[in-house]
């Protein structure tokens, strides 16, 4: 735990120039898996979810961390960026009750109200141009009703698995219905269709908060694909994580009929 904090103060001092964002979330990702190693050495259950195998594949990480440059190993959040990033985005994840107060981070509460999300307004029209709004209607899962602070991550990626926009986050759905939660929002993507490169996909990535861990995780996503873009509704699977941007190992996540809902409108001047 004294390494996990020692991580946290060093990439969230303002003074750390030393490393570039990519660095220091990764420094955050390793801090995270820190913090779940040491919180199944304290768990009275045989089954650890951190394992001691998991924590080796973070040496070389840390030894070659200037130059490291491939995906993270692990689907974790950067612990460092809880009070930095964009409302919306990961908030309150807690690592104890006593983190000192030269961090900012640290409260009582389980978990606390998001804020409304990072969405972006529409770029404006050009001739001869299309723009894509995707109204994000619901997403169907089995478990619906226990997801605290449900919210959806939105990217558009290259066949690469290189952001080509924003990324942009849904406020936290408030409505759930049985095996549904309900977002009704709508989602400008931040580039017009003729400009997106061959192959390339729009990502939804479904988070939750988890009290027990005290993060918040990836649940599922799903994804479109270029030719998949035409105006009115589209139903799309759910794949399990860890999210899959370059699309080689999809799982789906469920042999039940559960899958997110969307309603695509095209605008062209």
């Amino acid at each position: 735990m004294q390494l996990a904090r020692q991580l946290q103060k060093e990439v969230q001092s303002s003074n750390s120039h030393d490393f570039t964002e990519d660095q220091k979330k990764t420094l955050g990702k390793i801090a995270t898996c820190l913090e779940m190693r040491s919180a199944s050495l304290q768990s009275t259950q045989c089954q650890e979810e951190f394992k001691l195998e998991d924590l080796k594949k973070l040496e070389p990480i840390i030894k070659n961390i200037l130059t490291y440059n491939k995906d993270f190993p692990f689907d974790v959040q950067p612990v460092p960026m809880r009070k930095i990033l964009a409302p919306g985005e990961e908030e309150n994840l807690d690592v104890d009750e006593e983190l000192d107060t030269a961090t900012g981070v640290g409260s009582t509460q389980s978990f606390t109200t998001r804020v409304p999300g990072t969405l972006l307004p529409r770029l404006p029209s050009e001739p001869g141009m299309t723009l894509l709004t995707l109204k994000i209607e619901k997403i169907g899962l089995k478990d619906a009703g226990q997801c605290i602070d449900p919210y959806m991550t939105i990217s558009v990626k290259d066949m690469n698995g290189v952001d080509l926009n924003p990324v942009q986050d849904t406020p936290v759905a408030t409505r759930k219905e049985d095996t549904y939660i309900h977002f009704s929002v709508d989602v400008e993507i931040q580039k017009h269709l003729e400009k997106l490169p061959k192959g390339a996909a729009i990502f939804f990535e479904f988070k939750h908060y988890k009290p027990k861990k005290r993060f918040t995780s990836t649940k599922c996503f799903a994804f479109m694909e270029m030719d998949e873009i035409k105006p009115g509704p589209i139903v799309i699977e759910l794949y399990k994580k860890p999210t899959d941007f370059k699309r080689k190992k999809l799982n789906l996540l469920t042999k039940k009929p559960l899958y997110l809902h969307l309603h695509q409108t095209l605008h062209k001047d």
